[in-house]
């Protein structure tokens, strides 16, 4: 068997890698060649006070259909339901290349989300059929991988199209790639569809409707401090939204526990003194400090004086970071130890960022940042492996309860796009907290993320138990 990073490229695996790994690049582009292009989008078909509406009907129902990929392996084949979910993209990419105002543009992004959602959650769930146990921490580690392509290659082809005057062709591009990822599933997912079929279980309305509250919660009270003038009131409402957020997920979690009921996470996530709980909060955790790259460049700009220019670099860093950790991570079998090693990693990094707050410290938020994304990947693809797991025996035969598996691993994109709109709730507060002082606000900032950073290092201790 081959094996390392060139098992990857192996006859019969290396379709599999290249359509999986193509629809979350797709998700992850689409997620950053939107914000691009938007101020050009705007300038023609109006809907500006709808700006930040873009993103949250973009992720609410691709949270939702993540959640229920599990439901979706039960219902079609993989074939079939890998062709939906990019038919439901490249539909909604059609629906932006054409929208004649933001409205239409919105109801786009929706059926975006719906496919892109379920794209995301699929690589995860397909991969544990279409390769071997052994390069499931190296596959999940190049998936990962493309939201770093993403993180660049979105602005600059939005950035180009947009410059050129030409907006709409961003989408255009989007539906063309779509389409040649398309034509390669049959060939590219013969191994994933070979597989028995799933038993289909009961649908989880109670679960999926807890999900989908949490998230539109997150998003609607996160535009009370999207903008640049946030009062008193803008932070209580945000700061409890966060609230019944969490409150909304320990309900979920209270729910799925009890015997009998229509899950979307695999009952092992419940199952005391197991590791796989620990595996989905620490993750949660690293995806969730992330949230930070998003005022890095503002603060480039306004605290260390830098050009727009290279306060993006800056605000890259992080995903630099990550991919770089990631990569190098994967190709070494001590997973137990880089998953332990990954969290504090990242503590260090926000430890260093908070203390350098000061114009001349720019030099260091990006050492700062630079270690934060690389505990975030050192620790990553082991805790991805390690949940894809879940659902198999320990010789690496597939248990006869792959709807398990396909929970386990599924969870895995559902959790990380929770976290997400956590992470970005958590970090308008504490950028809000710091009353127009930039300085203060990168130090709430940072210093926040920090401790809930010291979480993940804590949950990571269980959570090496999951290890490959």
């Amino acid at each position: 068997m081959t094996t390392g990073w060139a098992g990857l490229a192996a006859p019969g695996r290396r379709g599999a890698v290249g359509v999986l790994c193509g629809g979350v690049l797709l998700f992850a582009t689409d997620t950053y060649v939107t914000a691009s292009l938007l101020p050009s989008a705007i300038a023609e078909i109006g809907g500006e006070r709808f700006y930040s509406w873009v993103v949250t009907v973009y992720l609410l129902p691709a949270v939702v259909t993540s959640a229920l990929t599990g439901r979706a392996l039960a219902t079609w084949s993989a074939h079939r339901a890998y062709l939906l979910a990019l038919l439901a993209f490249g539909v909604g990419s059609a629906i932006d290349a054409v929208a004649p105002s933001m409205a239409v543009l919105l109801v786009g992004r929706a059926v975006q989300g719906t496919g892109g959602g379920l794209l995301a959650g699929l690589a995860y769930a397909l991969l544990r059929t279409a390769l071997p146990r052994q390069l499931w921490t190296r596959g999940s580690a190049a998936i990962s991988a493309m939201w770093g392509v993403g993180l660049l290659v979105g602005p600059v082809l939005g950035g180009a199209f947009a410059e050129a005057g030409l907006w709409r062709g961003a989408f255009v591009t989007m539906v063309v790639v779509t389409g040649v990822i398309a034509l390669a599933v049959p060939a590219g997912l013969r191994r994933a569809a070979a597989r028995p079929p799933v038993a289909r279980t009961a649908f989880p309305v109670l679960s999926v409707l807890l999900v989908g509250a949490a998230t539109a919660v997150l998003s609607v009270s996160g535009l009370a401090v999207s903008g640049s003038a946030v009062g008193a009131r803008g932070i209580v409402v945000a700061a409890g939204g966060l609230v019944v957020a969490l409150a909304l997920l320990v309900g979920l979690v209270v729910h799925e526990r009890r015997p009998g009921a229509a899950r979307v996470l695999p009952l092992a996530t419940f199952t005391r003194g197991g590791a796989l709980g620990a595996v989905y909060v620490t993750a949660a955790v690293l995806i969730a400090v992330s949230a930070v790259e998003t005022f890095v460049p503002l603060f480039g700009q306004r605290l260390g004086g830098l050009t727009p220019l290279v306060a993006g670099f800056l605000g890259v860093a992080l995903a630099a970071g990550w991919v770089v950790g990631e990569m190098t991570s994967a190709s070494f079998t001590r997973g137990r130890l880089l998953i332990g090693a990954g969290p504090l990693l990242t503590v260090l990094g926000f430890v260093l960022l908070t203390l350098s707050q000061t114009p001349g410290g720019v030099v260091w938020w990006a050492v700062g940042l630079v270690l934060a994304g690389v505990g975030v990947g050192v620790a990553w693809p082991h805790l991805t492996a390690g949940a894809m797991a879940t659902g198999s025996s320990d010789d690496g035969r597939e248990d006869s309860d792959d709807a398990e598996g396909d929970r386990a691993s599924a969870a895995i994109t559902m959790v990380q796009m929770l976290a997400v709109a956590l992470g970005a709730a958590f970090a308008g507060v504490a950028v809000a907290l710091g009353g127009g002082d930039t300085a203060t606000s990168a130090t709430y900032l940072y210093g926040g993320m920090g401790v809930v950073a010291v979480l993940g290092a804590l949950t990571a201790v269980r959570a090496r138990n999951a290890a490959v």
